[in-house]
């Protein structure tokens, strides 16, 4: 039996969970509301305020999908109920990020500044000229979303310059030395 396929998941006050037929799980709550199909080889049951996922046999691609699943409908609750922020870190003299709009504005050493959009259901905010917060129900979205925007200017090994998660340790390298 799978160790996390098999943990319950409480439902928090506020939030709505409806499993259909054809194992669309929906999950409603007061920051906005998610769906996701679940395969059919996994059992959705919700009683008393828990959701339990069961798989039906112990096949290699069920006992692939319990956790998977399980992490998938927690990861749903979570986010409509607290919501995922991830936090970006720029380093480097005259990188900077800026808020205009709806839109993140860049600068990060290229010639133009960068314009980002926020994607739909993510908003992104710069507490600081040298922090971005990325914020939404969705994990995925959340971590690809900041993900590209890491893509940009990736931490560099030698002076360490960049854009880097908060908290990434970036490996540094020594640079050249001189040849006598």
């Amino acid at each position: 039996m799978s160790r996390i396929g098999r943990l319950p998941i409480t439902i928090p006050a506020g939030v709505e969970v409806a499993v259909a037929e054809d194992g669309l799980v929906t999950v409603k709550g007061p920051k906005g509301e998610l769906c996701e199909r679940i395969s059919q080889k996994i059992g959705v049951e919700i009683k008393d305020g828990v959701i339990s996922v069961t798989r039906g046999d112990d096949q290699k691609e069920s006992r692939s999908l319990h956790g998977l699943c399980r992490t998938l409908i927690n990861n749903m609750v979570v986010g409509v109920s607290e919501g995922y922020t991830r936090k970006l870190e720029i380093v480097g003299v005259g990188y900077k990020a800026d808020k205009q709009g709806d839109k993140l504005v860049l600068n990060l050493g290229y010639s133009h500044p960068i314009e980002l959009p926020d994607p739909e259901g993510l908003t992104t905010e710069t507490p600081s000229a040298t922090e971005i917060l990325v914020k939404g129900v969705n994990k995925a979205q959340v971590g690809n979303y900041a993900a590209i925007i890491r893509a940009w200017r990736p931490p560099e090994p030698y002076k360490g310059k960049g854009v880097r998660y908060a908290g990434e340790k970036v490996r540094r390298k020594e640079g050249k030395t001189g040849a006598k």
